[in-house]
């Protein structure tokens, strides 16, 4: 028998806002933060467009550390905070070893690898700055959080592209239920609106040149964006001796590899991860309500998406609520999943089901139930939350009410 793992606290901050009901709001509204990028020095990209954190918040957090800090780890410590804060969590010495981090990144601390090849392939420079090295490996997130918390148990970070949140979280479960902690914070983050990267992703012909449209006979691809979103986990026994309240149950996790291609998805991957989710919950398909689709916008994805919802939902596939908020904060490649359990969180808190927003085109191939641009109040009692990445690294959680 697993031992039942809730959350007690969620933070995040994307485009939409610096905070979780700030992004919950715009949610709910349907507004898509997708725009022009203003913060970044982009050269000669074609494509612009991109979902940013315009003003940080202020934070509060030590000057010593921030200087160590590359921006994606700068996010994870400010959306962690905000979680520990809603959940009343305080680390003392009695407890702090049986309290972690996971946090899931897709890429790393690319501004300080950019920082360092322009100042010396460009500008002449013999050194790079002293904390290159930490600041761009992809555990630092994790690193930062911990001791930004005081968090002393299982601490590190974990990598799948875009379904790098989905996994930290899975993993963050796992170690609640291996009796390895008591409290996990969990998530995932990144910045990945920097030259380099996006140089990258132009050269896939993957990017929207205008904006996200999932689900949309029109649709031309993805949008990149930052940000961050935790959340803190504990078993259900501990949250209730402590007092705290509980904002949902994460019910299970389901993981598969496609093993077929590095960018190409299958339907089979993304089918086998959501009936492993729903066998580890427990639940059936027709006891879920809200699908938080991962939904990119790229062509394939949507339609492979749809037909592998079919096949794990048979006819309850029609009945099912569907949306991607990508539509609205953007792919956050490792912090996407982070910021759809706020979705997903909020859904079942509130009854309201999250749009697709900028959809125009009935896709005959997208024949479900999208919640096109504008909110859908209904009771929802369980939700599952699709993250399936390039390499075919596919992660589903499922969460419930309590």
């Amino acid at each position: 028998m697993h031992k039942r793992v809730v959350i007690t606290g969620i933070g995040g901050l994307c485009g939409l806002g610096t905070n979780a009901p700030a992004i919950w709001g715009e949610m709910r509204a349907g507004r898509s933060a997708i725009g022009p990028i203003v913060n970044s020095e982009l050269h000669d990209l074609k494509i612009r467009v991109g979902c940013e954190i315009r003003t940080l918040p202020d934070h509060g957090i030590d000057r010593k550390q921030v200087v160590s800090m590359d921006r994606f780890s700068l996010l994870a410590t400010i959306a962690a905070r905000e979680a520990a804060q809603q959940a009343g969590l305080t680390s003392q010495e009695a407890n702090t070893y049986r309290m972690g981090a996971i946090v899931g990144v897709g890429v790393c601390g690319w501004e300080a690898i950019e920082e360092s090849y322009r100042a010396v392939l460009l500008e002449g420079k013999n050194r790079v700055g002293i904390f290159t090295v930490p600041k761009v490996m992809p555990g630092a997130a994790a690193g930062h959080v911990s001791m930004n918390l005081g968090l002393r148990g299982p601490v590190f970070g974990i990598t799948s592209a875009c379904s790098s949140s989905n996994h930290a979280i899975a993993s963050a479960v796992d170690q609640i239920r291996l009796g390895r902690a008591d409290i996990m914070v969990a998530g995932g983050t990144d910045a990945p609106l920097v030259w380099g990267v996006l140089k990258g992703w132009e050269a896939l012909r993957v990017l929207a040149p205008d904006t996200c449209r999932p689900f949309s006979a029109d649709r031309q691809g993805l949008v990149l964006g930052e940000g961050a979103g935790m959340a803190v986990l504990e078993t259900y026994e501990h949250a209730m001796a402590r007092g705290a309240t509980i904002l949902a149950e994460i019910a299970g996790a389901g993981l598969s590899g496609d093993a077929s291609d590095i960018v190409a998805p299958t339907i089979e991957g993304p089918e086998a991860a959501m009936r492993f989710c729903l066998a580890d919950a427990g639940l059936n398909p027709e006891d879920i309500d809200y699908v938080n689709a991962h939904g990119t916008g790229t062509k394939a994805n949507d339609q492979i998406e749809t037909a592998a919802i079919k096949r794990v939902f048979g006819d309850h596939a029609y009945r099912l609520s569907i949306s991607s908020t990508k539509s609205m904060h953007a792919h956050c490649l490792g912090a996407s999943g982070a910021l759809e359990l706020i979705a997903c969180v909020m859904a079942i808190r509130e009854g309201i089901v999250p749009p697709t927003a900028n959809f125009r085109e009935t896709d005959a191939d997208c024949d479900l139930d999208i919640t096109p641009n504008v909110a859908r109040e209904r009771k929802v009692r369980a939700t599952i939350s699709n993250g399936f990445a390039f390499g075919g690294t596919n992660a589903v959680l499922a969460f419930k009410a309590v």
